[in-house]
């Protein structure tokens, strides 16, 4: 598996160096995402490098442009790297401009004249293994791909960029913890602001909950502008998680997660770690998880059976036309997955509503998509619909303990 892995992640190290280094130019039929680009790594001396993988000391945010090119000359949901410096804008993603802000003032002004009639702020926290340029590319693609009416900031923290220091990138998630909650923090404070979006991915989870579970121990409760996270491939111990989501008092915001059992990095730190569950590997369709996550409120979207260009199977959502559009288009405004204007077992797009194992005559249609969806909020809209199922739906509403996820014995 190891070995599986290390193959898979090869083609990465044939990328040119000091693709950060700004173009100061837009070209022609050229797409331009700007976000802030918040980092707790340390400075690097190359400038077109700007950050590198080890701990730096305090929090340094730029504002930074990138050039995605022509929607004819790449494929929705990849990230499309040069093969040479210069790149070419039209094919290639390109770094237009990075300023640095020097502090909160400059941050609050930049956020406020970029702030959206939707007054929407997306965090993204990348996960393991990410160089500073893979965590700020990726979030711009799925910016631009998704089409979502934010303000994009990215939260990128030290990794190394190796599939050899795990345990260096799980610390530097600890490192980063204040810093996040701080960054979050002043977003919400900032009166622009209407509504803040987490979305964070693999290892990045666990900064991101950890981050969220230390403000609601300071300050009694999460600030209520955090309304939404979504967490993809969450490489979280599922018994962890458990308690972090009973941490937050049951006032936590409306929690999103992408789960895959095909996903491979989770296999292997599954292994690593105990042999305990990850979170982002579990089936959400069989118990003790199904009880639980509705009683928590928790949507989940099982992306087993959807096939995508990764080879780890680790970063569907971000390369899935169909995710994308749906975390644009819903997830981030904190919209059920469906309305009660959709029946169940029809499509959304390429996904499929209800909980395929379980729900009678929609069964045939919910196995056979690409991506099945657990959403109590759906459930409960649907209302008399559910009940025409008859009884062989009965069993997937039954009563659920209090406890999220239960205890060992």
């Amino acid at each position: 598996m190891v070995a599986g892995i290390l193959l898979a992640v090869s083609a990465c190290a044939g990328r040119p160096i000091g693709v950060m280094e700004p173009t100061n130019h837009v070209a022609d039929g050229t797409t331009k995402v700007e976000l802030i680009a918040a980092t707790t790594r340390a400075p690097a001396e190359d400038k077109a490098i700007l950050f590198t993988g080890e701990r730096g000391t305090g929090l340094m945010i730029d504002a930074v442009t990138i050039s995605i090119p022509p929607d004819g000359q790449r494929e929705i949901g990849q990230v499309q790297w040069p093969k040479r410096l210069p790149a070419d804008p039209q094919k290639d993603f390109t770094t237009v401009a990075v300023d640095p802000i020097a502090d909160e003032k400059e941050g609050e002004a930049w956020l406020k004249t970029h702030v959206p009639k939707s007054r929407r702020v997306l965090v993204f926290v990348h996960g393991f293994n990410n160089l500073y340029e893979e965590a700020v590319y990726r979030f711009a693609q799925i910016v631009h791909d998704s089409k979502a009416d934010v303000v994009p900031v990215v939260f990128t923290w030290p990794s190394r960029g190796s599939l050899f220091d795990y345990n260096f990138d799980k610390e530097s998630t600890n490192y980063s913890r204040d810093a996040l909650e701080d960054l979050l923090t002043q977003i919400a404070r900032n009166p622009a602001v209407g509504e803040v979006t987490v979305m964070a991915h693999s290892m990045g989870t666990w900064l991101a909950v950890e981050a969220l579970r230390q403000m609601a121990i300071r300050n009694g409760r999460i600030d209520p502008k955090i309304s939404n996270v979504i967490l993809a491939a969450p490489d979280l111990d599922v018994d962890v998680f458990g308690q972090q989501y009973q941490s937050f008092g049951g006032k936590a915001p409306h929690f999103t997660l992408f789960v895959s059992r095909d996903d491979r990095a989770l296999t292997l730190s599954k292994r690593i770690s105990g042999n305990v569950e990850r979170l982002g590997h579990i089936d959400p369709s069989t118990e003790p998880y199904r009880s639980q996550l509705e009683a928590a409120g928790i949507t989940v979207l099982d992306l087993t059976k959807l096939k995508s260009g990764d080879p780890l199977n680790h970063g569907k959502f971000a390369e899935s036309p169909e995710v994308v559009r749906l975390i644009g288009d819903r997830l981030i405004a904190g919209q059920a997955v469906t309305d009660s204007a959709v029946g169940l077992g029809e499509s959304l797009g390429a996904v499929a509503v209800g909980a395929g194992t379980t729900v009678g005559q929609a069964a045939s249609t919910v196995i056979s998509a690409p991506i099945s969806i657990f959403d109590p909020r759906t459930r409960r809209n649907y209302g008399q619909q559910w009940l025409q199922l008859g009884n062989s739906a009965g069993n997937t509403i039954g009563a659920a303990g209090t406890a999220l996820i239960p205890s060992r014995p």
